[in-house]
C-alpha cells in the first residue's frame, strides 16, 4: 500500500513512518525542507515538496495520513499565533479533501488527526467518544478540523479521525518537556494536580493508526487514548518513581496563566476519557497503565556504563588497538537490543549513512555535512553537526572496520570527545537479531572530563535508549503491531 503523510517529520510522524516502513508500506512524505526531512526520515522515504501539487501526489497513493499542524503549546496564544494554529490545520485538511474529491482514482482511507481538546474541560466527569464538543479555542479548532476531513466521505472515501490524547514517547513530545525538571529534582504536578491527563504511549498510538489503514471498522471520530487516565498528581508521582526523583514541587497555576495566558489555562484543564469505541473494536493496549508506559520510555538501566579497566569487556575490532593505544578510553558503554528481523535486514538498516539521523533524538539537530555513499566502507569519513542544548558541535567519523553482516566500527577523528570508538555487533538469533553497541570513550579535559562524566553518562544512556525505541518501531514484533 502506498501511503502519503503530512507532518511526517513531527514526533508522531517519525514514529509512524518507521512502523509503516517496517510493515512494508511505501511512504511518501510531504515536507517543507527536503534536506532536513532526509536527515530525520532516512533513505527509504520518498520526499515531495510542499510546493508540489497536492492533488497530483494524492492521485498516486492508496491512503493519506494527515498529521500536520503548527505546535499548539509552543507559546502564548496571541491572535497571530491562534491564526497560524488554525490555518495550518484547516487549510491543509480542506485541500486534501478537495484533492480526494477530484482524484481520478478512489482513495481507500483518509486518517486525519484530531485531539482530546475537542471535548473541552470536563473536570472529573467521564468523557466518552460521543460526548459533545466544548466551546473553547481548542474545542472549536478540533470541531472545524474534523468537519474539514469528514468532507472526504462524500466521495466514498473512508475517513478515520482519532482524537489523540497526550502522546508519551522517548526524548520528544510533551513528556520530554515534563520530565526535564524531574531529572534535577524539581518536578511535580501542574496546578492543583487534580485535573485528569488523557495519555497514550507512542507505540500504542502508532498501532491504532496502522490498524486503521486496513480495518474498515475504523471510521469516523473516536478517542485515541489509554483506558486509564491519571491526574496530574498521579502522573508526577509515577515519573518520580521511575526516575528515582521526588515529584512534589507543583507548577503554580497562576504562574502558568501569567506566562502562557489562555494556553496556560488549557494545561490546567482535564478530560477523564474512556476510549469505549476502541474497546468495542477489540484494540488491546500494550501500555494501559501509566507506570508501565513510563518505565518503558524512561527507564534506561539496560544501557550500562563502567570504567574501562582490566575487568571491562575488550574491543573485538582489529583496528581498535591502534586507535585506543593513542587515545585511551576511560569508560565503556554497552547496550544489547533484540530486534525482530533477520541479521541481514537489521545490518542493512543500521549501516546506511542516510539513517544516522533517524537514530538520533531530534533535539540534537543532527545534520550531515558531507556527501554520502549508499553504504559504509572502510576508511569512509562522515562529517556532521549536532547540538548539545544550544551549543553546536562538529564531528568527523571514520569507518574503521567493515565486516557485514556481523560487525562494523567507527571512531571519532575530530569532535567533542578525547576518545570515541564505537563497535556495532550483530548476532543471528533464529529469525531475530541481537544488536550490541559497545562504545569506548573518554570525555575531554583529562581528570576534569572524568568528573564531567557525571553529566555525560546520563545523556549517553538516553541516546542509546532512544536508539532501542527506534529499532522497535522499525522492526516490530508481528504480534505487537495489531490490536489483537
Amino acid at each position: 500500500m502506498r501511503v502519503f503523510i503530512t507532518g511526517a517529520t513531527g514526533f508522531i510522524g517519525r514514529a509512524l513512518t518507521l512502523r509503516l516502513l517496517g510493515r512494508g508500506y511505501q511512504v511518501t512524505a510531504w515536507v517543507r525542507n527536503e534536506n532536513s526531512a532526509r536527515n530525520l526520515l532516512g533513505s527509504d522515504v520518498e520526499l515531495v515538496s510542499t510546493n508540489s501539487n497536492i492533488g497530483e501526489q494524492i492521485s498516486r497513493v492508496d491512503a493519506v495520513i494527515n498529521l500536520a499542524g503548527e505546535p499548539v503549546l509552543a507559546g502564548r496564544w496571541t491572535p497571530s499565533r491562534k491564526r497560524a494554529i488554525v490555518e495550518s490545520r484547516l487549510n491543509l485538511t480542506r485541500a486534501i479533501a478537495t484533492a480526494i474529491a477530484g482524484s481520478p482514482s478512489r482513495l481507500s482511507v483518509l486518517i486525519s488527526a484530531s485531539a482530546i481538546g475537542y471535548y473541552g474541560d470536563h473536570g472529573n466527569e467521564t468523557v466518552e467518544d460521543d460526548t459533545a464538543a466544548g466551546n473553547d479555542f481548542l474545542a472549536t479548532l478540533c470541531r472545524d478540523w474534523e468537519a474539514a476531513a469528514l468532507e472526504a466521505q462524500k466521495c466514498g472515501t473512508r475517513v478515520f479521525v482519532p482524537r489523540i490524547g497526550i502522546v508519551l514517547g522517548a526524548e520528544e513530545g510533551a513528556l520530554a518537556r515534563t520530565v526535564l525538571p524531574f531529572r534535577f529534582g524539581a518536578g511535580g504536578p501542574i496546578g492543583s494536580g487534580r485535573q485528569y491527563v488523557p495519555w497514550i504511549h507512542i507505540n500504542d498510538l502508532v498501532r491504532v493508526l496502522v490498524t486503521a489503514l486496513e480495518d474498515e471498522r475504523f471510521s469516523g471520530p473516536l478517542i485515541a487514548a489509554a483506558p486509564n487516565p491519571v491526574t496530574s498528581r498521579q502522573l508526577a508521582r509515577a515519573i518520580g518513581v521511575v526516575l528515582h526523583r521526588p515529584g512534589l514541587l507543583p507548577v503554580p497555576g497562576l504562574a502558568l496563566r501569567i506566562l502562557l495566558g489562555e494556553a496556560g489555562a488549557y494545561l490546567l484543564a482535564g478530560q477523564r476519557v474512556r476510549p469505549h469505541r476502541l474497546e468495542q473494536l477489540g484494540f488491546v493496549w500494550r501500555y494501559s497503565e501509566i507506570e508501565t508506559a513510563l518505565a518503558d520510555i524512561l527507564k534506561d538501566d539496560d544501557v550500562r556504563i563502567e570504567r574501562f579497566n582490566e575487568f571491562a569487556t575488550k574491543p573485538l575490532a582489529d583496528a581498535a588497538s591502534n586507535y585506543l593505544s593513542i587515545r585511551r578510553p576511560r569508560f565503556v558503554l554497552s547496550h544489547k537490543t533484540r530486534v525482530e528481523a533477520p541479521i541481514e535486514e537489521v545490518f542493512r538498516f543500521l549501516s546506511k549513512p542516510q539513517n544516522l539521523g533517524v537514530m538520533t533524538p531530534r533535539a540534537m539537530r543532527f545534520t550531515i555535512l558531507s556527501e554520502l555513499p549508499h553504504e559504509f566502507s572502510p576508511g569512509l569519513r562522515i562529517e556532521y553537526e549536532l547540538h548539545l542544548g544550544p551549543v553546536p558541535l562538529r564531528w568527523r567519523t571514520r569507518i574503521e572496520e567493515w565486516k557485514p553482516p556481523g560487525l562494523f566500527a567507527d571512531s571519532q577523528e575530530s569532535g567533542p570527545y578525547h576518545c570515541w570508538w564505537h563497535e556495532h555487533h550483530f548476532q543471528p538469533d533464529g529469525n531475530r537479531t541481537l544488536v550490541e553497541d559497545r562504545v569506548y570513550y573518554a570525555p575531554p579535559l583529562g581528570f576534569a572530563g572524568t568528573v564531567a562524566n557525571v553529566f555525560v553518562a546520563p545523556a549517553l544512556r538516553r541516546i542509546f535508549w532512544y536508539r532501542r525505541q527506534v529499532l522497535r518501531l522499525r522492526f516490530p514484533d508481528v504480534s505487537d503491531w495489531r490490536g489483537a
